[in-house]
């Protein structure tokens, strides 16, 4: 999908109940500085001053809408940054310029920075001649899910489950709840997705995997394993259960990436793309008054 088109995915009322939040949280009494700003109608342009991958324009958007000011992008979504780049302008009241800066210029950071990470991700998938699915994870910040989850898609990585009722997954945890069995785990799962939701199973060995499998998974997750570990495993897995997806994740970097691209893996989960990933930086400065000339006196 079109990276401008991914905005669609984003529910109107979701997003406007988000910044609202957001703006709640940066000012929930009176703001001082206003009287020091005005209402006059001011300008701001939007710098960017990293590289990387711009992404979270429909929050920017949204957050500057809501407070009664236009946002006029020069690039689209998606674009590559090289800095400085002059990426948009904010037109409105000067205090409410000033009152949404903060928290757009986090969300645009943040979400970019997101993007830059999955892109790079999916290059190095790619450079490796892999073409399986570059995935997040659950591993989000709370309450700022659907932008980190936002940027991964603009990154061109999957976003994986967007939470728990996207796809059933088994872990450890829910094996010694279920009683230690894990075919018991696996079957009771199948049977609460009945056929809407898919199935997968958190394995640490070639036997759990095979057991997960028979009792049913449609995914299976070969969790911290190490490349010469990964793919012996993966081949034998398949070559038994051919319409098995496998999912690799567990201590996958940027820079060991390549290793755990194999014929048998079909997806790579990556928890740094939302927790390590390094923010953009942007800065919304605003157009200097021009100040009337004081008049000269004959």
């Amino acid at each position: 999908m079109d990276a401008e088109g991914l905005a669609l995915l984003l529910p109107p009322v979701t997003l406007a109940a988000l910044v609202d939040s957001w703006l709640r949280e940066d000012c929930p009494g009176l703001n001082y500085a206003a009287l020091v700003s005005g209402a006059g109608p001011s300008q701001a342009a939007l710098w960017a001053k990293s590289p990387g991958v711009l992404a979270g324009q429909p929050f920017f958007d949204a957050i500057f809408t809501q407070l009664n000011c236009q946002v006029s992008w020069f690039l689209p979504e998606g674009s590559k940054l090289v800095p400085v780049a002059r990426v948009a302008e904010v037109r409105g009241p000067a205090h409410c310029l000033l009152l949404g800066e903060r928290v757009a210029l986090n969300t645009l950071a943040r979400c970019s920075g997101i993007a830059s990470a999955a892109a790079a991700a999916v290059e190095a998938a790619r450079g490796a001649g892999w073409t399986g699915h570059v995935a997040g994870t659950r591993k989000t910040t709370p309450g700022f899910r659907l932008v980190e989850k936002y940027g991964l898609l603009v990154g061109g990585a999957a976003s994986h489950r967007y939470d728990l009722g996207g796809l059933v997954m088994v872990k450890d945890n829910h094996v010694v709840a279920a009683g230690g069995v894990e075919k018991q785990a696996v079957r009771a799962a199948r049977q609460a997705a009945d056929f809407t939701l898919k199935v997968e199973v958190e394995c640490s060995s070639l036997q759990e995997a095979v057991q997960a499998a028979e009792a049913g998974a449609d995914l299976v997750l070969l969790d911290n394993f190490k490349p010469e570990e990964l793919h012996p495993t993966a081949t034998v897995l398949k070559a038994q259960f051919p319409s098995v997806a496998v999912e690799a994740s567990g201590g996958i970097t940027l820079d060991n990436l390549p290793q755990f691209c194999g014929p048998h893996i079909d997806v790579i989960s990556m928890g740094m793309l939302t927790q390590a990933a390094p923010a953009l930086d942007f800065s919304l400065k605003l157009f200097a008054k021009e100040v009337a000339p004081v008049p000269k006196i004959h």
